[in-house]
């Protein structure tokens, strides 16, 4: 179950943009936390992974905690290095045949 969110968390920790893509479904639709959509296909998350990983060199996502409720799993995040900058997140990634098919994220930008 957590295979691919760990997966694209080490990709997105080594700036690999194809390799963060690659743990994602083609139709995956990630939302902010009141439910607006942020992206929603492999060449959006493209464009916007790519540019943030080549403005943020020193980008770094440590895992504070990780729950497992089903299909979903939630992790809490701290962020490092990112521009613009962000510390903290919660992430809700919904995981179904070995991808994940839905996030939403639940950011503190302090």
């Amino acid at each position: 179950m957590i295979d691919p969110v760990q997966a694209q968390l080490d990709a997105y920790n080594a700036r690999d943009v194809d390799g963060f893509i690659a743990c994602y479904a083609t139709d995956c639709i990630f939302e902010d936390g009141a439910g607006q959509r942020l992206m929603a296909t492999h060449n959006e998350m493209r464009t916007r992974y790519t540019a943030l990983f080549a403005s943020s060199p020193e980008l770094h996502c440590e895992l504070v905690r990780r729950t497992l409720i089903g299909a979903y799993v939630i992790d809490e995040e701290h962020i490092t290095g990112r521009v613009p900058e962000m510390k903290r997140a919660v992430v809700i990634y919904h995981v179904k045949n070995g991808l994940i098919h839905h996030v939403r994220f639940l950011r503190d930008d302090y």
